[in-house]
């Protein structure tokens, strides 16, 4: 009997595999852009604040300086440069190695009647995604109750609402008073953002006077919608910290806090930096490993920290 011609389908151009890598040199790949793909649609916090990369290290290093101000020249006399401008860094360290894996032993994916190698991808890339959020969002939350950190510039601000979590009038007006201390603290109008919960996000949905046209708002009631408020993009997050967290181990940057009073952080990009030492990666295993646990072991990693740069751009809402 004829032997049957297989299509391999990890194998690059239907070339004849000579080993494990060569066998499964396609799948890595999908794998890899599934773990990808859905970091990047899981993730809230990627684009919204400050990221450097390093190329080694354990820690990076932002400057930060204060305010210049400026004055009118009298004729005749010098420019001597005779301001002084306060100068003081913040120091992010490196936290330990993040990692997301699972094992997929050999006979139970031939007994199965699905893939689950695509789903497990998935769960990957979210899963590094939500400690992201997580991370940052309460890094934010710390620079709105941090001081200043450079002589002559400002801290971060607190606004109380009592009913922020169950109002969306109360909500969105404590957003305008957001908007106001940023800009009394001279934080650029641009790149803000409000990170809320589902409830209040729909609470807002359904305060008139933040979606009603004829009154400048901007969203549809249809939709659920609601898009901005007070010039400030309104993002819909789980992730917002309303709990009382701990410090965990790994953490080598402040992400704990007393966070149950907590109703929405409103940020601007400048609030919060994350410096990267090694970026988001997925591995799967080869050779030797399979042969001796007779599966399959698939991991996506990254080396990172997260800090607060400038605190004057970040306000937090509370309830209390």
């Amino acid at each position: 009997m004829t032997n049957a011609t297989a299509s391999r389908l990890g194998v690059v151009n239907g070339s004849t595999p000579s080993n494990f890598a060569q066998e499964n040199a396609l799948f890595l790949k999908v794998f890899a852009g599934e773990v990808l793909t859905a970091f990047d649609e899981n993730n809230v916090m990627k684009d919204l604040h400050t990221s450097r990369t390093i190329q080694s290290g354990k820690s990076a290093s932002f400057p930060v300086m204060s305010k210049t101000s400026a004055a009118y020249h009298t004729v005749g006399t010098p420019l001597l440069g005779t301001q002084s401008v306060n100068h003081n860094e913040v120091v992010i360290n490196i936290d330990d190695l993040l990692v997301a894996d699972v094992f997929i032993a050999d006979i139970d994916e031939a007994k199965n009647h699905y893939d689950v190698r695509a789903e497990y991808s998935r769960l990957l890339g979210m899963a590094l995604a939500k400690q992201f959020d997580l991370q940052t969002m309460r890094v934010g939350l710390l620079a709105a109750r941090s001081s200043a950190n450079v002589t002559g510039g400002n801290g971060g601000t607190a606004i109380t609402s009592a009913n922020a979590r169950t109002s969306g009038a109360d909500l969105a007006a404590a957003i305008f008073d957001a908007a106001q201390a940023m800009d009394e603290k001279d934080v650029p109008e641009n790149e803000r953002v409000a990170l809320v919960k589902p409830e209040q996000y729909y609470n807002l949905v359904q305060t008139t006077n933040v979606i009603n046209r004829d009154w400048g708002g901007a969203g549809v009631y249809a939709d659920g919608t609601v898009l901005r408020v007070a010039g400030i993009q309104i993002v819909k997050t789980n992730n917002l910290p309303t709990s009382n967290i701990s410090a965990a181990s790994g953490e080598n940057n402040t992400y704990n806090g007393d966070f149950s009073n907590t109703a929405a952080l409103v940020m601007q990009k400048q609030a919060i930096g994350t410096v990267k030492l090694m970026d988001l990666a997925v591995e799967q295993t080869t050779g030797d490993f399979n042969i001796m646990y007779q599966g399959t072991l698939m991991a996506s990693k990254y080396a990172m920290g997260h800090g607060v740069l400038r605190p004057e751009c970040a306000v937090e809402i509370k309830i209390a």
